[in-house]
């Protein structure tokens, strides 16, 4: 393999390291902070008992009765604010009923609003509960109906329920909201009864099946917390049903059982995270929890308990919880966590290791979004910045490639000089860069470094719930969706859908076209094997972006349309790149 073949298969190997290999390079090197022990519970049951926690069990009731019937059986709270309409349920003291305003199910404009939770015994039911669990004390329980002062929770005008047992010990329940998506419960147990009594308050999440959206290496989906100094994105929904996770749960979840899975931690956050949205118990940042996930069937709970509290006759004992619930809008969040000191809640996306890259990205992006008002111009525009940034190192890559180019049939020579002495070989074209002032990886430049902004863009796209149904022009009306228009059914003329692999939209075309161009405008290979992989590498490039964003295709076509006038200029200050390469070989060079 001659020296321009070694850089080539070096250029990709280091590429594969950078897209696939660097999770596993940076754990190795930097591993995540030892998280807090796993504690062991109780097995989850179905009759209504607590568990080592202080929680109740899962909530295993499985229906699937027809929602307006089940919202309608129990009396209830309204939830009206900017961002979210829903209901409380008296009945628990539960957020069970919520769709999220600005987030339609379609990219049509009159779609139904995303809906988020659903209550028990509806298909797919999801929603929060609240309460204390007593110790010798009756408790408030899911079959609890509790008495409300208003009828309505509103942004600024909270709502307050209240339940009482036999005893003389009186609950509340203070329910908050904000504009947006964040909850605050006010709890609080006062003790009426002429003894002292044990409680402790908790919080769950439950939801039932499993979500659409795949959890993969790029993205996790599922279970997800913050136990200690960093997010735990090692709990899968299979774990937790008591069976392994897949070759990379178990690389990066080494220390993670199957089934229940406990921590004791001060503060942090836990819930389900989907791609684009979130629920997240927020407990007092200062109070010692017990908090974890676990399972019943294909039913899923997040709950975390407080250290248990004594309450003496006549005293109060109060605990504040708050409940995200909605889109994870990657401003909201991050006002989240620095105005409402929340540890880590920025991890609830999960940007990976490439967080440095795609977060700057991901601003700069909605900035010439918010600036436009067109996202797919926006990507535009962030393409044209990244390669005037890239410019000057791209002048040093041509450069060097005109001085490879000029050496050529000096290292063709020492080739053909000592082909049956490889080491020599080596030796003396090493010796003939030096002599020339050549770097062979200087063309390899401005190509790595668009690796990461690539993959970047890519995960912004995936993750960004700003991104989602943006249109662009014509029939690109979902930048973060694959191209939906494709020759091979005639455009959608022929009543049949492709399968994935072949159903090449016109974007993804387009981006082979000026993949073809672009190389076409690099000077040839001497070597045959380069030119054959060079002239298919285009339309292999075409098939494996198809199924890709076309937000991401349009940022590389952009970016390859600039680099074909970029070497027009460059190619008029460095016209011995255009010279054809002699195609017999040069002098050999005398024996020393």
């Amino acid at each position: 393999m001659n020296q321009e073949n070694r850089n080539m298969v070096l250029f990709l190997a280091i590429a594969a390291l950078i897209l696939v290999g660097w999770p596993i390079v940076a754990q190795t090197l930097w591993p995540a902070p030892k998280r807090p022990a796993i504690t062991k519970t109780t097995p989850v049951a179905d009759k209504p008992v607590t568990s080592a926690a202080g929680t109740p069990v899962v909530d295993t009731a499985k229906t699937n009765r027809d929602r307006r019937v089940v919202l309608a059986e129990t009396p209830r709270v309204l939830i009206v604010t900017p961002s979210l309409k829903g209901s409380i349920n008296l009945k628990g003291a539960r957020i069970d009923d919520l769709v999220l305003l600005n987030h339609r199910q379609t990219i049509d404009k009159k779609s139904a609003p995303e809906r988020l939770l659903s209550p028990s015994g509806t298909e797919h039911s999801y929603f929060a509960g609240f309460g204390w669990a007593g110790d010798g004390i009756a408790a408030p329980d899911k079959n609890t109906v509790w008495t409300a002062d208003a009828p309505a929770l509103i942004p600024g005008k909270p709502v307050t329920l209240r339940w009482s047992n036999a005893q003389g010990v009186s609950f509340q329940i203070k329910f908050s909201v904000d504009a947006d998506y964040m909850f605050t419960i006010d709890q609080s147990i006062g003790n009426g009864s002429a003894a002292p009594v044990t409680a402790r308050p908790y919080g769950l999440v439950s939801r039932t099946g499993l979500p659409k959206d795949p959890d993969s290496w790029v993205n996790h989906v599922g279970p997800i917390g913050v136990f200690g100094n960093g997010a735990n994105y090692d709990i899968g929904y299979p774990n937790l049903q008591g069976t392994d996770r897949s070759f990379f749960g178990s690389v990066f979840g080494a220390n993670v059982k199957p089934g229940p899975n406990y921590f004791d931690n001060k503060g942090g956050w836990l819930g389900f995270g989907d791609i684009y949205w979130l629920t997240a118990l927020i407990p007092d940042q200062n109070a010692q929890v017990h908090a974890g996930f676990r399972a019943a069937g294909d039913t899923f709970q997040a709950d975390f308990a407080t250290t248990p509290v004594k309450v003496q006759p006549g005293k109060v004992a109060r605990q504040t919880t708050r409940f995200f619930a909605g889109a994870k809008e990657v401003r909201l969040i991050d006002k989240y966590q620095d105005q409402g000191n929340i540890v880590n809640f920025d991890k609830a996306i999960d940007w990976g290791w490439f967080r440095i890259v795609e977060k700057p990205i991901f601003y700069y992006l909605d900035f010439l979004f918010r600036l436009v008002g067109n996202f797919g111009v926006a990507i535009i525009l962030l393409t044209i910045t990244i390669r005037g940034l890239l410019f000057p190192i791209a002048q040093r890559q041509f450069a060097s490639m005109a001085k490879m180019k000029a050496i050529q049939p000096k290292q063709k020579a020492i080739q053909e000089r000592y082909k049956d002495d490889k080491p020599r070989q080596q030796q003396e074209i090493m010796a003939l860069y030096k002599a020339e002032g050549v770097n062979p990886l200087g063309g390899c430049g401005p190509t790595l470094l668009q690796i990461p902004v690539m993959y970047a863009l890519y995960k912004v796209l995936l993750l960004s719930t700003e991104m989602r149904h943006q249109p662009f022009v014509l029939w690109i009306r979902d930048l973060a969706a694959p191209d939906p228009l494709t020759p091979i059914n005639l455009f959608g003329l022929l009543p049949f859908t492709p399968p994935v692999f072949i159903a090449i939209g016109i974007i993804p075309i387009l981006l082979g076209v000026s993949m073809y161009f672009q190389f076409k405008m690099n000077p040839a290979p001497m070597d045959e094997a380069q030119k054959q992989v060079f002239a298919i590498m285009p339309w292999m490039l075409m098939f494996v972006m198809a199924p890709f964003a076309v937000g991401l295709q349009l940022y590389w076509i952009t970016s390859n349309v600039l680099t074909i006038l970029q070497q027009r200029l460059l190619y008029a200050r460095h016209p011995e790149m255009l010279v054809a390469t002699p195609k017999t070989p040069a002098k050999p060079i005398p024996k020393k």
